[in-house]
């Protein structure tokens, strides 16, 4: 969303700040770093998928400063190094395009958590959800799981950057459901196609590169 400091008071800053901080560290609890620095695989793909997300992140199409769209990517991440890799990951990301000035450095605590944590936890929400409602089915992972939980973190997503800008005051609730939001429907569909077109391709060729993948689960197989 690219979300420029001036749109927020500074409270908003500040409890951005903090949700950031206790998110990373968190997440960062959870993760098994040696058994990631020795897996040379799994770290050259969250290195590679961080610097993807910032070639993306960094074409955004848009008219006012905040309404820019472009693709989230977070399910994918989820789906392919997890939720807490995930963050890390896509916080590389967010780096890279403050860095190539896109943001302003001041202003990377609120676009992480519009852009990065809220997308992850949708993403991880809808995970769960489809694990729990549906049965363990190939097609389930790459058709509900991969390709409409990529849209529908993407439509939930906008839902909830639209509501984060009308409450601070950005700009009027009419210009945000009239000239932003209806838009994260078509971004949604783009979305689902090539979140879980990768997705899939990686299950069928690299399967054990999917985090939330399991053969045994999913295929059948001892």
């Amino acid at each position: 969303m690219d979300l420029p400091v001036e749109l927020f008071p500074l409270s908003w800053h500040v409890i951005s700040a903090l949700l950031t901080l206790a998110a990373l560290a968190v997440s960062a609890r959870g993760i098994d770093w040696r058994a990631l620095l020795a897996s040379g695989m799994r770290l050259n793909l969250a290195f590679g998928l961080a610097v993807v997300m910032a070639l993306l992140w960094s074409l955004r199409a848009g008219v006012l400063p905040g309404l820019n769209l472009h693709l989230f990517g977070a399910m994918a991440a989820c789906l392919l190094l997890g939720p807490r890799l995930a963050l890390f990951a896509l916080s590389l990301s967010l780096c890279g395009v403050a860095a190539n000035g896109a943001i302003e450095w001041a202003a990377w605590p609120i676009n992480f958590v519009v852009m990065v944590l809220v997308p992850v936890m949708l993403a991880h929400a809808i995970r769960r959800a489809v694990e729990w409602l549906l049965p363990a089915h190939f097609f389930v992972f790459v058709f509900v799981m991969a390709f409409a939980g990529s849209g529908l973190v993407v439509l939930a997503g906008g839902a909830f950057a639209t509501a984060l800008l009308a409450l601070a005051g950005a700009y009027p609730w009419w210009k945000l459901a009239s000239e932003y939001l209806p838009y994260f429907l078509l971004l949604g569909f783009s979305e689902a196609w090539i979140g879980g077109a990768v997705t899939t391709m990686f299950v069928v060729y690299k399967p054990e590169w999917v985090a939330a993948f399991d053969d045994r689960r999913y295929l059948g197989r001892p």
